[in-house]
């Protein structure tokens, strides 16, 4: 199915809904830390999938949309779902292992998955002067990062930091699957819901591998946390987000998500008690900035998807 072209600038409204889901998608690194006191990490990423995936299936049905495909977009489908699926599931037992503050920072270490994937494997996206100096910028950052522990450092983190850094290959991966194999074919709530529906049985798998207590307490303050991963961030955000791409140029839209690592910083500083180490205070504006430079693109070159 072919979709309109989207547009090539940002009006008040994108804006405005970019920076509010930027605010979502950072504040949700404390919420899975705060859960993971009562739920296991990878067994409440797949709860989280099979409560938003209800959502959306409710949603098609009251808009009467196609639930699925019957052709080669329903492999697709399962594909991006797998991928999905690895990435929260290296997520949420990274966590276990690392600060949120740190994880937010090499999570979005995924831009530069797809700006060298494209380069390889999308037409029209060459990598650029300015992509090639914002790689660099950003890995000198990561390196700073990662130098840096704080004082209460678990012995793992290191494991929990790998982790986060697969996520963020993962992550790139299925964007640049979706790009590649998907874009413009498909109504985006179908993405949404294969990337949800075909990661269940992945996640549900890793836990019965990894995880022999799925539940060990549930309190006020991890359901609130539970509540907020799945139906604020998981199902409204990400429907939301899939909106956005379809109407407005990514390119532009995805400046605004540099704000969400900075966020993730502060939420888990002010929320988790997280140590602000010098390294995490100099390398988390490189690596900022270095997404910048990797996304940028002049407006007379900016180009729809």
């Amino acid at each position: 199915m072919s979709r309109p072209a989207s547009k090539d600038y940002l009006d008040f409204k994108a804006v405005a809904v970019i920076i509010m889901l930027t605010l979502l998608w950072g504040f949700n690194y404390p919420a899975i830390k705060i859960s993971n006191q009562g739920i296991s990490p990878v067994f409440a990423s797949a709860l989280r999938s099979i409560i938003a995936c209800i959502c959306g299936v409710i949603y098609c049905l009251r808009k009467e949309r196609k639930l699925f495909h019957k052709d080669i977009m329903l492999f697709h489908g399962f594909m991006v779902g797998v991928l999905f699926g690895l990435e929260f599931a290296c997520i949420y037992v990274g966590l276990l292992h690392t600060d949120a503050a740190r994880s937010v920072v090499f999570v979005y270490l995924s831009p530069f998955v797809v700006a060298v994937g494209a380069h390889f494997f999308l037409r029209g996206d060459r990598l650029a002067f300015l992509k090639v100096v914002g790689l660099i910028l950003a890995f000198l950052g990561v390196v700073i990062v990662f130098q840096g522990r704080p004082k209460v450092a678990k012995q793992t983190m290191l494991f929990g930091d790998i982790l986060q850094i697969m996520a963020a290959f993962f992550w790139g991966a299925t964007t640049l699957y979706i790009k590649r194999f998907m874009a413009e074919k498909i109504d985006p709530i179908n993405t949404f819901l294969y990337q949800l529906f075909f990661s269940i049985p992945i996640l549900l798998a890793v836990s019965l591998i990894l995880e022999p207590n799925w539940i060990s307490k549930i309190d006020l303050t991890v359901g609130v946390a539970f509540f907020y991963q799945s139906i604020i961030v998981a199902f409204a955000s990400y429907l939301v987000w899939f909106k956005l791409i379809h109407e407005y140029s990514v390119s532009r839209l995805s400046a605004f998500t540099f704000f969400t690592p900075l966020f993730g910083v502060l939420f888990g500083i002010l929320f988790m008690g997280e140590e602000f180490t010098y390294s995490l205070m100099l390398g988390l504006p490189m690596v900022c900035l270095g997404i910048f430079f990797v996304n940028w693109k002049k407006r007379g070159d900016a180009k729809t998807r």
